[in-house]
């Protein structure tokens, strides 16, 4: 059985026991899958038996039981809250991840987005009923705008890669309006992975730029790709090396020369914000992980929010719908006939993540201009705090300071047998969790850390010193031990080649896994 193979070792992703009779370990119980403790009629609820209707689904009617366990209340309460207690978040304790920027989500933040004045509207409302809605939205706008130096926003899409969809399909919508719709984007290779992912949706050819020595865009490299058939280029900045892109201008003025246009991608903004306008740097578009740089909950699929910020030439273009304020109040506006421009259409349902409004004007708010300032100045100074430190224990990737994150690579682990995976396998056994790995490409064995302006020095001297202290045991010959990390956790290391190449996409109930075999 399934189930049975998960749990059948340690070396294959089995629980760790610790010699207890149960499984258990004190607090940490030995859950079962939730098919597992399936109980034929066992329900949570009691309903009346429906009436009969006439059958109109026809083919469609479901022909068998669609697999949903039958448990109690206090079982499906108890295992999730099980499962629950085996998560590591930024709640938990430090979260170094490069290039994701996981900060403290500011608890006031939650209680602003549960006013029952806020919490409880519906996207059916009429718009008279949501006028402080509109409101809200049309200052985060305002606040966005004034960080970042650009003239327009779009709030709808929901999170950052559809950001970057909203920001490349109004560049699209630019150029075909003007009857030239180009092939080729630029993409560096210090971008983000989603960029040239997002590119190759919206219908262009990924042209890659090197990085040179010094991690940043390779400029001659980049003139040499310029043609009258490039629509724009998407580079992040600062980069996913965690450096500034010092070329930027000269770049901005080059894709401008050709008619194409500058997509910026800005899940980095929370190294410059207050410090430098993207506006003022030359970017046509760049969207805005609200949950990177503006605290609100990051990750598990949603929800998110992207806002994209857009500059006079690309604003006609914005997707619908939009606020905005006239004589009789905020209105939305729905339709090409209200808006004036050419938009491109419609991304997504309603008016985007409100939640993740509230909680990010809160943040904004509750900062104030020389706070956010404070924010990015005090991100900045904990990363190269970090790279200071360990620059002479690991291998620093270039030299001199970092923005956001400090990037290292394997070489101080050459000729130790330890990998980078291993190294990151074992900081989870320290009670973090692990650094960005292998990422960005432009390094062999990337190890990327953010500690965002959130972390103390005392968090990150105890980071620091849980590296430095793997280190010396990867130095010493200590291989068997990284080899075998985790080994505290509820599941040891996983066979993710196997995984890869042998996924099982479905439980499925013992009688069918021995027939199966």
């Amino acid at each position: 059985m399934m189930a049975e193979k998960m749990r059948s070792g340690p070396a294959a992703g089995g629980a760790v026991t610790g010699g207890t009779i149960t499984g258990h370990r004190g607090l940490q119980l030995e859950e079962p899958l939730i098919f597992e403790q399936d109980s034929p009629g066992a329900t949570g609820v009691d309903l009346p038996q429906p009436a009969a209707v006439a059958e109109r689904l026809g083919e469609l009617k479901r022909q068998g039981p669609i697999g949903l366990p039958g448990l109690s209340e206090p079982q499906v309460v108890r295992h999730y809250t099980r499962i629950s207690q085996k998560n590591y978040g930024i709640d938990s304790g430090f979260y170094p991840l490069g290039s994701c920027t996981m900060k403290h989500n500011p608890r006031i933040n939650e209680k602003l987005a549960r006013l029952p004045g806020l919490g409880d509207l519906h996207p059916l409302q009429p718009q008279s009923t949501t006028q402080g809605m509109f409101e809200l939205m049309d200052t985060l706008v305002h606040w966005l705008k004034t960080i970042t130096g650009m003239p327009a926003v779009a709030m709808s899409p929901a999170a950052g890669a559809h950001g970057e969809l909203c920001g490349m399909m109004c560049i699209r919508a630019a150029h075909e309006a003007t009857g030239d719709p180009r092939k080729k984007v630029l993409v560096p290779e210090s971008a983000h992975g989603t960029n040239p992912a997002t590119a190759a949706a919206c219908g262009y050819a990924v042209e890659s730029i090197p990085a040179n020595d010094r991690g940043r865009v390779d400029l001659s490299a980049f003139k040499e790709k310029l043609a009258d058939d490039v629509a724009g280029i998407m580079l992040t900045n600062p980069n996913t090396c965690g450096l500034f892109e010092n070329d930027i201008i000269d770049i901005a003025d080059a894709i401008h020369g050709i008619g194409g246009f500058f997509y910026c991608d800005g899940a980095n903004l929370n190294a410059i914000m207050g410090k430098a306008r993207p506006g003022d740097l030359g970017v046509d578009c760049m969207h805005i992980n609200l949950h990177k740089t503006f605290s609100t909950p990051h990750g598990g699929g949603g929800p998110g929010a992207g806002p994209v910020v857009l500059s006079e030439a690309l604003a006609p273009f914005a997707p619908l719908p939009y606020v905005i304020h006239g004589d009789a109040g905020f209105r939305l506006v729905e339709h090409e006939g209200q808006s004036g421009g050419q938009p491109f259409g419609r991304l997504k349902g309603f008016h985007g993540q409100v939640g993740m409004f509230i909680r990010a004007l809160a943040y904004m708010m509750s900062h104030g201009a020389d706070g956010l300032r404070q924010v990015s100045e005090d991100a900045v100074l904990n990363a190269n705090y970090l790279l200071a430190q360990l620059k002479d224990t690991l291998s620093a990737s270039f030299d001199g300071p970092c923005m956001h994150e400090a990037l290292f690579d394997d070489h101080f682990l050459k000729d130790t047998g330890v990998t980078t995976l291993d190294f990151a396998k074992a900081m989870i056994d320290e009670g973090f969790h692990p650094m960005t790995m292998y990422f960005p490409l432009v390094v062999h064995g990337a190890m990327l850390m953010e500690p965002t302006e959130t972390e103390s020095k005392a968090s990150l001297d105890e980071y620091i010193n849980a590296v430095k202290g793997l280190a010396a045991q990867a130095r010493s010959g200590a291989v068997d031990a990284f080899h075998a990390a985790p080994r505290f956790t509820p599941r040891r290391r996983l066979d993710e080649t196997s995984a890869a190449r042998h996924p099982v996409l479905r439980w499925r109930p013992p009688q069918e896994e021995v027939a199966a075999e």
